[in-house]
């Protein structure tokens, strides 16, 4: 599984939700305003606001993903990049003393 892609797709996701959310409040406060229920500054105010606070909250929604999604990688045993990266490291060296080991034999 290519986690990478996984969370890539997840962040474009969250970023065209967000994007629905802004466009979306943004008409209906154009029509609160044309309805005589807000006045363009107040809708603005309402709409900028709003945004601040779905980002925060947003923000502490993909932390709690992330954390989620690192622990059930883990509960599946699937390894941490810093993981993989020391076992080819070590496979590297065996595989040159394994090298080293048969050069000698061979002399």
């Amino acid at each position: 599984m290519d986690t990478n892609n996984f969370l890539r797709q997840l962040l474009m996701i969250g970023v065209g939700t967000t994007s629905l959310v802004a466009e979306r409040l943004k008409q209906v406060t154009e029509e609160w305003v044309q309805e005589g229920k807000f006045n363009p500054d107040q809708a603005r105010s309402f709409v900028d606001d709003f945004m601040t606070q779905f980002n925060t909250s947003n923000g502490a929604l993909e932390e709690q993903f992330q954390r989620l999604f690192r622990n059930t990688l883990q509960d599946l045993g699937v390894p941490r990049q810093a993981e993989m990266d020391e076992l080819r490291g070590r496979l590297d060296r065996l595989e040159r003393q394994v090298r080293d080991l048969e050069n000698k034999a061979w002399k």
